[in-house]
């Protein structure tokens, strides 16, 4: 009696959560091919969108133009490990101090190596641009201070900046949206501290920028994430059916390039709808200036996925980039699945209509 009683509950609630991916995933189309200039790609994140942009940035340096990192961490930081997450890249203290940049570096030479991820050669040519909050009680500053000594070792000095001076707390900094509060850390995670960071980290990567729309005029395209993944499963993976993107009316008869903006932590678009895609200050730049800015999104996941015999057992609750190796072991490289499926998106934004 109960284990029937318990087997009707499990199929029910399999059955609700296939009705809300099939809704959530309805109005999702095939993302369109536009031609644009795939040497022209850049990434920027936040928090763990941050580290995962620095990840995406070394394992594809051959493309990847530049990358804007805000509250993220150094090149696998964590080594596969969450405690070593959570503390020493996180908020290290005496006994779980910062990684060493130096030793980071043997590991991220050892890759290139390999092949796992692009010749660090690349990285010479790169254009970077950093940002730690000084009210950031997430992710402590002296972190970020790893993030660019870190990307010293492979980055000319006068091709990385690096802004410390704003009490910003754990969160994108825009120049006129979000939270009045500029120091705080709360959901939707984006505040109003009167500096434009999108701008700022665009600028850095493609040089001075024509001015902005004064709102964006070009069209929002929700696209099915999942035909990016070699097994077609974005849930096993913690990524969402559905990613956006935002796409300039130019774009469609003249040649762009490609900017892919990762969203935090509890800042995927299932919790906070659409403020980070329509709202982090990137689109109004995207307009006048070519760029087509791409927003993959993840999703919450613990515990086991369904089918239970796949083994497949993730656990992020927050609907964080895996950084640490939650869904993969060599989630830092060319394999990892959600740097691939990123990989892809762009290729196929690159591909000619």
């Amino acid at each position: 009696m109960c284990n029937s009683l318990l087997k009707s509950k499990i199929l029910v609630a399999v059955a609700i959560a296939a009705l809300f991916a099939i809704k959530a995933a309805s109005g999702a189309e095939r993302l369109p091919a536009y031609g644009a200039n795939l040497s022209e790609t850049s990434v920027s994140g936040l928090s763990s969108g941050a580290a995962m942009a620095l990840q995406f940035h070394v394992a594809h340096s051959g493309v990847v133009k530049g990358a804007g990192i805000i509250a993220g961490a150094p090149y696998d930081c964590a080594e596969q490990s969450s405690n070593r997450a959570i503390g020493n890249c996180m908020k290290p203290d005496a006994a779980h101090p910062v990684p060493d940049p130096a030793h980071l570096t043997d590991i991220t030479d050892s890759l290139a190596r390999s092949g796992a991820i692009d010749d660090v050669a690349n990285l010479n040519d790169a254009r970077v641009w950093l940002f730690s909050g000084r009210k950031d009680g997430v992710v402590l500053p002296v972190v970020m201070d790893a993030a660019r000594d870190y990307y010293s070792f492979y980055v000319p000095p006068d091709r990385i900046v690096y802004r410390n001076d704003i009490g910003a707390g754990h969160a994108m900094v825009t120049e006129d949206f979000g939270d009045k509060d500029c120091a705080a850390t709360k959901a939707p995670f984006i505040v109003d501290c009167d500096f434009d960071a999108a701008k700022a980290l665009l600028e850095q990567i493609y040089g001075p920028l024509n001015p902005p729309s004064a709102q964006p005029s070009g069209k929002y395209v929700e696209f099915d994430q999942k035909e990016f993944l070699p097994d077609g499963n974005p849930y096993n993976h913690s990524l969402s059916d559905v990613g956006y993107a935002y796409v300039p009316h130019g774009c469609a008869l003249e040649t762009c390039r490609v900017h892919v903006a990762l969203h935090g932590c509890k800042q995927q678009a299932a919790q906070i709808g659409d403020a980070f895609y329509k709202n982090a200050g990137y689109n109004r730049w995207a307009d006048t200036n070519h760029i087509i800015v791409v927003y993959p999104q993840t999703i919450s996941r613990w515990g086991w996925g369904w089918p239970f015999y796949t083994l497949n057992f993730v656990w992020n609750p927050n609907a964080c980039w895996d950084w640490w190796g939650y869904d993969n072991a060599e989630h830092h490289t060319k394999k990892g699945p959600q740097i691939a499926a990123i990989r892809a998106i762009v290729d196929r934004l690159a591909t000619k209509p």
